[in-house]
């Protein structure tokens, strides 16, 4: 069916957001739309807020808010309901789309004239291709993903519209319970059911098979500028960053807004406000990088980059051994800043003013009291006049008591004076780095990562998760906090910011009061949430955190991370569990030491079995605890090995196996024999070749790792058995040097195993 350039065509739009507001980048989708439609019906699941219902109001034709349930399929299905399908049929085309997708970059006209020429019954603006490896989903009736149109638009003209399979498709839907539901049994089968009855399917942009199968999402630039997509993801800002690094090496999101910034019309700072106000930050930073490595030499004229700016240094001194140390890094600021030193003595007071006096700048001395120490000075030292400046560094002098070397706390310390006062012509940079992004709110640098401190990246909320969700409350964040996901927090407390990226946390009015009295934790104190909590405030007010490098740092930087990678590669590899892409090792890794730990406490210490049983089949064929004997070794204590004896076997009648279990844990078996005597005293003996069990073979032993071995021994002919002797070398638990061939073998069948379920093979 080809379209006429006026046809009419409505367009149902879905919305859904969990706190009810509709962001500016809806409306400007919404105006797009409006140009290119003849009705617009949009749909909200949940909440929606009255300020967001009134400016909907001058879009729609039709405003439809309904339960929070069965995601865009049921609000679809709402509006298709609502409307009847005697009028859904007087539409040429109606459009089926949703909130995850941003833009238009360029005119719609430009894709509806394109698409409205060509002779199909649906259509849409991208496609998944097939992935013919699993269903990730475990919704699928296929079993793996099929070639489809993606559900955040899609276009059905009027010969489809009018069908029965259509009508019946939407009245027959099943309730949908959760996103792979939704995926499963709707967006990755709608184009192949549609496809088998005749219907021509094609799509607006695509880059091919060969390229991605997810393009829009992991080849946006390619697809705006190659395929002139329209239509950009939300989620390319905060997907899951595993994902982005098994197909990339990162630069999607960043290449794609700078292009959008660049070329188009498009305003990236709808993106900011939607993304800080509902993403983890975590997720935010990585797939926007942001990261600034920063020059030592000033990149703009200092004095024209200063001029109208109030500039400030806030440095806490505690330590008089370190002024001079803290001064030299002082003489970065440029001399138009201000600077404030707080202390906490006369003595430190003085000693300070007298070094501090070289400086060209006005420097002032805040008197402040010893609780709540650099948190304290920053929070109530300087409450009455912070919100006055544009951009504050804060620095304070830092000495690490509890670890040893000390080299390893000045290595901290330097890392963070080096990455936030390197130069003069640094500073200049990180000014104009807060200028040029108006939504950069706190430049932190890296959390270190040497020596003791190795254990911060992957803990880096300690024992502070809970502390600081607390505080987040009382401040009344809104902002997500997940304790899987690390803050894009100052860790050594240092930091540059945008006063009024900070104002929910200042609008607290602490006092000295507030804080815990000294000595204080070296961790899970308010200290420790405020430390995490300044990029939530940051976030909260509309701002993102960053890391800030200067290129010195950045080197040292990529050598400690490449090291580290590196090195643990290396052991990964050495230990059998196999080097591949990053998202399979940490599958990997997590499969084997999973099956490792379950198995890791079955060990006990090697030692003669003294007990075992035997089970015999019941007439359905199934073992129980009714039909089995149990034994004590009867082989005397100073003779080697082990002997059972089970006799009067006779009630249980003719056999055709038997299973022995080698006793609760582990077990070792280094040889056995299992004789049945019949009536006549005649015998059969089976070796341990004869034997079933999920053993694992060694040269010279056998060992069960799992709890309760099992070893089934199926009989060469069926016997009316008197009794059975088990003799043997046979053990409970395993020999400690057995352990690690017991790791490799483990983690090797893991890697099997997770690979098959991965793939479905």
């Amino acid at each position: 069916m080809i379209l006429k350039d006026d046809c009419k065509r409505l367009i149902i739009y879905f919305i859904y957001d969990k706190q009810g507001i509709v962001d500016d980048y809806i409306f400007y989708m919404l105006d797009a739309l409006k140009k290119n439609s003849s009705e617009i019906a949009i749909v909200c699941n949940g909440l929606l807020t009255d300020g967001s219902r009134q400016r909907l109001e001058s879009y729609e034709d039709k405003l439809i808010v309904r339960e929070n349930k069965g995601f865009d399929v049921w609000a679809y299905k709402s509006v298709l309901d609502d409307y009847g399908w005697k009028k859904i049929q007087e539409y040429d085309e109606v459009i089926m789309m949703n909130f995850t997708i941003m833009g238009p970059v360029y005119p719609l006209e430009e894709m509806f004239a394109e698409m409205n020429n060509r002779d199909l019954d649906f259509w849409g603006v991208s496609m998944f291709h097939e992935y013919k490896d699993g269903d990730p989903f475990g919704t699928i009736e296929l079993g793996y993903v099929p070639d489809h149109i993606q559900s955040h638009f899609i276009a059905v003209r009027n010969t489809m519209l009018s069908s029965d399979a259509f009508q019946s498709y939407w009245n027959n839907m099943q309730q949908i319970r959760n996103y792979k539901e939704a995926v499963g049994c709707h967006e990755a089968m709608f184009t192949r059911r549609f496809s088998e009855r005749g219907f021509k399917w094609d799509v607006y942009a695509d880059m091919g098979l060969t390229y991605s199968n997810h393009p829009i999402l992991l080849a946006t630039k390619e697809m705006l500028i190659e395929r002139r997509c329209p239509f950009f993801k939300r989620r390319l800002f905060m997907q899951n960053y595993d994902n982005v690094i098994s197909d990339t090496m990162g630069q999607n999101a960043i290449e794609t807004i700078d292009f959008i910034k660049n070329n188009t019309d498009y305003d990236v700072d709808m993106i900011w406000q939607n993304i800080l106000r509902l993403e983890n930050q975590a997720d935010i930073k990585r797939n926007m990088q942001l990261n600034y490595i920063l020059s030592d030499k000033a990149e703009e004229d200092i004095d024209n980059l200063l001029q109208g700016k109030r500039i400030a240094l806030v440095m806490h001194l505690y330590f008089e051994d370190l002024i001079d140390y803290c001064f030299s890094y002082a003489l970065s600021m440029p001399d138009q800043a201000d600077v404030f030193l707080t202390v906490g003595s006369d003595t430190l007071a003085k000693i300070a003013k007298e070094k501090f006096k070289e400086l060209h700048n006005k420097v002032e001395i805040i008197m402040i009291e010893n609780r709540g120490r650099d948190v304290s000075a920053l929070l109530v030292g300087t409450k009455d006049f912070i919100m006055d400046y544009d951009y504050v560094c804060f620095m304070h002098d830092k000495k690490v008591k509890q670890l040893k070397p000390d080299t390893i706390g000045t290595s901290f310390s330097y890392k963070c004076f080096e990455n936030l006062l390197a130069s003069k012509g640094f500073v200049a940079n990180v000014i104009s780095a807060f200028d040029k992004n108006p939504r950069l709110g706190l430049l932190t640098p890296p959390p270190p990562n040497h020596g003791a401190y190795n254990i911060t990246i992957g803990l880096e909320w300690g024992k502070n998760y809970k502390i600081t969700k607390e505080l987040a409350d009382e401040l009344g964040l809104t902002v997500p906090i997940c304790k899987d996901k690390e803050p894009i927090a100052p860790l050594g407390t240092m930091f540059w910011f945008r006063p009024k990226a900070m104002k929910v946390l200042f609008d607290k009015n602490w006092e000295y009061e507030d804080f815990p009295k000294e000595p204080n934790k070296t961790d899970g104190s308010l200290l420790h949430a405020i430390e995490r909590i300044y990029s939530y405030v940051v976030q909260q007010e509309g701002y993102y955190p960053a890391w800030v490098f200067s290129e010195k740092l950045a080197s040292i930087e990529i050598t400690n991370l490449h090291h580290m990678l590196r090195s643990q590669n290396v052991i990964i590899d050495k230990e059998g569990i196999g080097l591949c892409e990053f998202e399979m090792v940490k599958y990997q890794l997590e499969y084997a030491l999973r099956e490792w730990h379950s198995i890791e406490s079955t060990f006990v210490k090697k030692h003669r079995l003294e007990r075992a049983r035997i089970y015999f089949k019941s007439s359905d064929g199934e073992y129980s605890e009714i039909n089995s004997i149990v034994e004590d070794n009867s082989m005397g204590e100073d003779k080697e090995g082990v002997l059972f004896e089970f006799k009067d076997l006779k009630k249980y009648g003719e056999l055709t196996e038997i299973r022995f279990d080698p006793g609760e844990s582990s077990a070792t078996i280094e040889d056995m024999i299992i004789t049945v005597y019949d009536d006549n005293n005649q015998c059969e003996n089976y070796k341990m070749s004869d034997y079933n069990a999920d053993w694992i073979d060694f040269d010279t032993h056998k060992l069960f790792i799992y709890p309760d071995p099992k070893i089934f021994v199926p009989f060469r002919k069926p016997q009316n058995a008197s009794r059975i002797v088990v003799k043997g070398n046979i053990y409970a638990g395993v020999d400690m040097q057995d352990i690690n061939h017991i790791y490799k073998k483990v983690v090797n069948r893991s890697r099997i195993e997770m690979i098959k379920s991965l793939f479905g093979i």
